[in-house]
């Protein structure tokens, strides 16, 4: 069943040069394909959607500066089990908790500063990319 999930390169992917590696990584997985791509640096209304769940827990605030430290580079990707596939891709947030081969596991250095975001559900994955990239059918 082909789905579509959204990415973020976070800003510390950017600022560490890591961009061209992880989407080549996303590009060899057969099947898949990004059907939108863009660079910005996300602002507080975007953020404040994006993470509006997390409002109240601790890492909130460090979390949101973070991500508008710096630019973002948000994607697309389609293909079969893309949901699923793309958070085995980007292992588990802990970087030391990331098996080798993963992204963070060969390139995360830190918990909050992840190298990136892959959406964890279907909804999560329809609301996302609604408000990332509201013209995409």
């Amino acid at each position: 069943m082909s789905q579509r999930t959204l990415v973020l390169l976070k800003p510390d992917a950017v600022r560490r040069g890591l961009v061209g590696e992880i989407i080549g990584r996303i590009e060899r997985k057969a099947g898949w394909a990004i059907v939108a791509l863009e660079l910005r640096t996300l602002g507080s209304a975007t953020l404040e959607q994006h993470y509006g769940e997390h409002r109240d827990k601790p890492f909130y605030k460090p979390l949101v500066e973070f991500m508008s430290s710096g630019p973002t580079v948000a994607l697309v990707v389609e293909g079969e089990r893309v949901i699923e596939g793309m958070r085995a891709l980007a292992g588990p947030t802990d970087p030391i908790a990331a098996a080798s081969g993963s992204i963070r596991g060969d390139f995360g250095t830190i918990v909050r500063e992840n190298l990136i975001h892959a959406s964890d559900s279907e909804a999560s994955a329809d609301r996302e990319i609604k408000l990332f990239f509201p013209g995409l059918r």
